[in-house]
C-alpha cells in the first residue's frame, strides 16, 4: 500500500485540477475515510466464507453472470498496474537521464513483477509485509531532500464542489476498487480471526498511507511550476521526473533511492498478477487445469504495449482510468454488502461451500445484474470525465459512484427478494 502511485494520484489535484493544497488535502481526507469503509467490510468476508472474492461474488450473481464482474475486476486490477508500470518506467528513465527510454523502463519493470509473480503468494506476501519499511524510508528521504519547496504553492482559485467532486471521485477509484480483490488475500486468515480486528487492520491499513502520501503529492503537483527544477523534469519525464528531481540533491545517492522507488512498485506488480491469475480462472473454470505461469505471461504481453500506449499523455489517462473505475465497484459492494447483512444475516454458514461452482444451485444471480446495470441508467448522466459529462454532472460534479452505491444496493432489495421467492432458496 505504500507506493508512489498514491503520490501520483494527490499531485492530480494540485497540478491538474487546480485545486488548492488546503482543499486538496480535505478532498483527499474525507473521501478516503469515506471509500475505504468498504472495502475493509469485505475484507472480513474471506476468512469467514474460505472463499476468493470472485468466487464469493457467484452467491450474489450467480455462476455464469458474475463472468461480467470477472471482466470488469480484470480491466481494473490490469489499469493500476499499468499505471505502476509507468511511473516506475518513467522514474527509471529520469534517473538514467533519458538513456533508458520510458519504453524499455516500462518493459524493465514488468518483465522483473512477472518474475517475482511465478513464486506464488508466499513470496509476494513477506515481500509487500516487509518491503514498506524501505519504502518509508525513501519517502522520508525523498521529502527531506526537496521538502524546502513544498511551501511553493502555486495561487489556487477557491474550488466549488464540481471540482471537488470530480477529485473526490478520482480518490474513490483508487480505493473502491479494492472491492474487487479484497478477500483474495484475507482468505489465507484463520476463519476464526475476530471480524472486528479484520475491519480496523485492513481499514487503518488502507487509510493511513493513503491520505498521508496523496497530501505529499498535492504538495508536491501544487509546487511542481514553481519550482524550475521540479517543472523540468515533469515536463521531460513526467510524474518520474519529478520524483527524481527532488531526490537531485543528495546526488548519487538520490538516484539509488529514486531506483528503490521504482522497484517498490514491483509489489504492486506481482500482486496484481496474483490477482489477476486468480480472476482468469473463475472466468472460465477450466483454466484451473493450466499452469497459471501462462497467465501471467499472458497478462504482461497485453499490459506492456498498454502501459507505453497510456504513458504518452499519463495524467489524462490516469484522470480518465480513475473517474470511470468507480463507477462499477461500488454498485459491486453495495449488492455483495446487503447480500451478506440482508439476505444472509452476515451467517458465513449461508454460504454452501459445496455449490460454489455448481450453477443449478447457485441463485440464477438475475437480480444483482439487474440492479448492477440499472444504476448505471442514472449513474451515466451523473458522470464527469475529460470526454463526456452528463447533464447532471454539469451541475453538481462527478457523483457517479455514490449513486451506484445508493441505486444498485436499493435495486438489489426487493429484486433479490423476488429471486429468492421464484427460486425457493438464497
Amino acid at each position: 500500500m505504500l507506493t508512489s502511485s498514491r503520490i501520483i494520484t494527490g499531485m492530480v489535484g494540485t497540478l491538474s485540477y487546480g485545486l488548492s493544497l488546503r482543499d486538496a488535502s480535505l478532498t483527499i481526507l474525507f473521501f478516503s475515510l469515506l471509500c475505504y469503509i468498504p472495502t475493509a467490510y469485505m475484507n472480513i468476508l474471506g476468512p469467514q466464507t474460505g472463499m476468493r472474492q470472485m468466487v464469493q461474488a457467484r452467491y450474489s450473481f450467480g455462476f455464469f453472470p458474475v463472468i461480467i464482474v470477472v471482466l470488469l475486476n480484470m480491466m481494473t486490477i490490469v489499469g493500476f498496474t499499468v499505471i505502476a508500470g509507468i511511473v516506475a518506467g518513467q522514474t527509471l528513465s529520469a534517473v538514467s537521464d533519458g538513456k533508458i527510454s520510458l519504453a524499455l523502463g516500462i518493459v524493465i519493470t514488468f518483465i522483473v513483477g512477472l518474475f517475482v509473480s511465478f513464486c506464488g503468494y508466499r513470496v509476494i506476501h513477506v515481500y509487500n509485509r516487509w518491503s514498506w519499511l524501505g519504502v518509508l524510508v525513501c519517502f522520508v528521504i525523498m521529502t527531506g531532500c526537496g521538502g524546502k519547496h513544498l511551501s511553493q504553492q502555486v495561487q489556487a482559485q477557491p474550488a466549488d464542489a464540481p471540482l471537488i467532486l470530480n477529485f473526490g471521485c478520482l480518490i474513490a477509484g483508487f480505493s473502491i476498487a479494492f472491492a474487487g480483490l479484497m478477500s483474495d488475500y484475507s482468505v489465507y486468515y484463520r476463519t476464526d480471526a475476530p471480524a472486528a480486528r479484520m475491519f480496523w487492520y485492513a481499514y487503518l491499513g488502507q487509510i493511513l498511507p493513503t491520505i498521508l502520501l496523496m497530501i505529499l503529492g498535492a504538495a508536491i503537483g501544487g509546487a511542481v511550476p514553481n519550482v524550475p527544477g521540479w517543472n523540468e523534469g515533469h515536463e521531460r519525464f513526467s510524474t518520474g521526473g519529478v520524483l527524481e528531481a527532488m531526490l537531485r540533491p543528495a546526488g548519487g545517492f538520490g538516484k539509488f533511492v529514486a531506483v528503490l522507488l521504482a522497484f517498490s512498485l514491483i509489489g504492486n506488480v506481482s500482486a496484481s498478477m496474483y490477482s489477476v491469475n486468480l480472476n482468469w480462472q473463475i472466468l472460465v473454470p477450466w483454466f484451473a487445469r493450466l499452469p497459471r505461469i501462462i497467465f501471467s505471461i499472458v497478462t504482461t504481453a497485453v499490459m506492456i504495449p498498454v502501459a507505453i500506449t497510456a504513458a504518452t499523455d499519463f495524467f489524462e489517462s490516469l484522470e480518465n482510468f480513475l473517474g470511470i473505475v468507480s463507477y462499477w465497484p461500488s454498485s459491486f459492494a453495495a449488492i455483495v454488502i446487503i447480500e451478506h447483512i440482508l439476505f444472509r444475516k452476515s451467517d458465513s454458514s449461508t454460504y454452501d461451500r459445496s455449490i460454489w461452482r455448481d450453477p443449478r444451485n447457485l441463485p440464477c444471480g438475475a437480480a444483482a445484474i439487474v440492479a448492477g446495470i440499472a444504476s448505471f441508467a442514472l449513474v451515466i448522466p451523473c458522470m464527469a470525465a475529460t470526454w463526456y459529462t452528463g447533464p447532471i454532472a454539469e451541475h453538481t460534479g462527478d457523483i457517479g459512484f455514490e449513486v451506484a452505491f445508493a441505486l444498485a444496493g436499493l435495486l438489489y432489495v426487493p429484486l433479490r427478494t423476488l429471486e429468492i421467492r421464484v427460486q425457493g432458496r438464497l
